[in-house]
């Protein structure tokens, strides 16, 4: 029942006894009103396989569906975070892809955060999850909701087949650098379709070293070039590869930062982020926040949230 990463502030609580935490569980949503700080104490430092065994415990011991009982009890971001944590990670990704099509207007940060930063193999899982909770394909729910070259992008993405592979071609790298920069910079106007095929195609290190190249032919960043190049979400969602693949910790890292700052909290990004990468490489990230931001992201979430759901997201924070 070992965490899903190695870099996690979640991790395989010691001395694990599913029934006591059912028991707790329970006692924590008896008689009128709910303990939540037990609710935070029983799931938060578990993992996610933990988490499982006590929702078979409690269902054996209840005959009920622990995620419902829940629901019924808790309310607002607090609830979403609870209900998040008892998902399996990629059950938990299509439920919030399911989320950001939902109703009217696209949350697109939604589906950009997690369709360009997750593996094949998670993306794979994911899709399959998706199409047994609703009957249809997730590629058929993102071209119902989206558009343009956008779209072709996340459905590029969706087909999971990216190159994993650590090969560089040398050769190959100097002419999709070329590629890029004549699709851009070099001509009025953009060829989007040549960045897709780039950059959603090609492995990482393979990209990185294009990324060099780009720099060299150019005399700019990639990413320079991709906010000069584009706008709106066709931007956002290739300045969201481009970082990704040079550094996942410190895109998530942002990605916190800019739900944080200024007026307001963009919740949905913040819950997200915290729920999803908890066991996977939160202390990469938080590193990559103190050296981006020169601050903790444990301050941050303590300054910009209050109550049970600042101290769940603290809780799967971990220490300063």
């Amino acid at each position: 029942m070992a965490a899903i990463g190695n870099r996690g502030t979640v991790t395989e609580a010691a001395g694990f006894n599913p029934d006591a935490d059912v028991q707790a569980l329970r006692g924590a949503m008896k008689g009128t009103g709910t303990d939540e700080a037990a609710v935070i104490q029983v799931l938060a430092p578990r993992t996610i396989a933990q988490r499982q065994r006590i929702k078979e415990a409690y269902k054996q011991s209840v005959g009920k569906d622990l995620a419902d009982d829940l629901s019924s009890e808790l309310s607002g971001n607090f609830s979403s975070v609870v209900l998040g944590l008892l998902m399996l990670a990629p059950v938990y990704d299509a439920y919030e892809l399911e989320n950001a099509m939902k109703g009217a207007g696209t949350e697109e940060a939604g589906l950009i955060d997690i369709l360009a930063s997750r593996s094949n193999e998670e993306m794979k899982t994911i899709n399959e999850f998706y199409k047994k909770e609703h009957d249809k394909s997730l590629e058929d729910a993102v071209c119902g909701d989206t558009s343009g070259m956008f779209q072709r992008v996340l459905v590029s993405l969706l087909t999971a087949g990216r190159d994993e592979s650590d090969k560089v071609d040398e050769a190959q790298a100097v002419l999709d650098a070329k590629e890029i920069y004549e699709a851009g910079e070099a001509r009025w106007g953009t060829d989007e379709v040549k960045f897709l095929t780039v950059l959603c195609v090609r492995n990482r290190n393979h990209l990185l070293r294009v990324f060099e190249e780009y720099q060299k032919i150019s005399g700019r960043d990639i990413e320079d070039s991709i906010k000069r190049e584009m706008s709106g979400c066709l931007e956002d969602i290739f300045l969201a590869i481009v970082k990704c693949l040079r550094n996942k910790p410190a895109f998530f890292a942002e990605r916190l930062y800019k739900s944080m700052k200024g007026m307001g909290t963009t919740d949905t990004v913040l819950i997200r982020i915290m729920v999803a990468r908890a066991e996977i490489d939160m202390l990469d990230i938080k590193a990559q926040f103190l050296k981006m931001y020169g601050k903790t992201l444990h301050s941050f979430i303590k300054g910009d949230t209050s109550g049970d759901y600042r101290k769940i997201l603290l809780e799967l924070c971990g220490g300063e």
